[in-house]
């Protein structure tokens, strides 16, 4: 018991030095104006959870931002969706809608939703209603981290350690990568065949942060996608995980996106 409550301590001084650190490098610019959408909801992807934007969420909190992190059960698409929904239906007004990497087929769908104003991608899937994403996916060169990719015998996969610290999280100094390790989320394996039934980024503006050092995500099947939505898009030098690496660009980013979206 000692032991588990050591390692919980851990955890929570890491993230909240994290979370102090990138508090104390928020601009002093970009404060929500009075015509900006001010609820941001954020999704986040496969082999994490919620905390995976812990950086993020101190910087838009500072410009004035609503911020929501919803908590996706990553049981089914359907189930993911859901919880959106849920945490949508809580916002008191116009929202931007983020999503990190396998959100981004959540938000597509989940973004149908007339409160959502925009959507804003971070390196993430953005697939067309019934579209085969592993089958877009093979058109590109497969990225690295896959190969890390177990599944245990109920059919929940996570990324061994070697792979989530080199191929998914890179960029980021390697205690911290393996802090992150220590939380990443299982997924059921019906998310790998699942389709989307929407594509929300064909009649809403869209915004797209590109990582260009991604092995997760291949960073041109992420120009492909965000080329294909018009989406207004930045590109980052950045792993998997541009959230964590780049928070203050995604920030502005999704400031951006909070001005540039009409709110009525």
């Amino acid at each position: 018991m000692k032991k588990q409550v050591g390692v919980c301590s851990t955890l929570l001084a890491v993230a909240l030095s994290l979370t102090v650190s990138a508090a104390e490098k928020a601009p002093d610019d970009g404060i929500v104006a009075e015509h900006d959408v001010k609820n941001i909801v954020l999704v986040h992807g496969l082999y994490a959870d919620g905390s995976s934007w812990s950086k993020v969420i101190p910087l838009l909190q500072a410009k004035g931002f609503q911020v929501t992190a919803v908590q996706n059960p990553t049981t089914s698409l359907e189930a993911d969706v859901d919880a959106v929904k849920r945490t949508l239906d809580l916002q008191d007004g116009p929202t931007i809608l983020v999503a990190h990497s396998y959100g981004g087929m959540v938000i597509s769908q989940a973004g149908a939703d007339p409160k959502v104003k925009g959507l804003v991608y971070v390196a993430a899937r953005a697939p067309e209603a019934g579209e085969d994403y592993p089958a877009l996916a093979a058109k590109f060169p497969p990225a690295p981290a896959a190969k890390g990719l177990q599944w245990s015998a109920d059919g929940f996969g996570t990324l061994s350690q070697p792979a989530f610290v080199q191929d998914f999280a890179g960029d980021l100094p390697k205690q911290e990568a393996n802090v992150l390790f220590s939380v990443q989320q299982p997924f059921a394996k019906a998310i790998t065949t699942a389709k989307t039934n929407a594509a929300a980024w064909q009649s809403k503006p869209s915004w797209y942060a590109v990582s260009t050092q991604d092995r997760t995500i291949n960073p041109e099947l992420q120009r492909f996608m965000a080329k294909r939505m018009n989406a207004h898009t930045i590109e980052l030098p950045a792993s998997h995980v541009s959230l964590l690496s780049h928070p203050v660009e995604i920030a502005d980013l999704i400031g951006q996106a909070a001005h540039g979206a009409s709110p009525h």
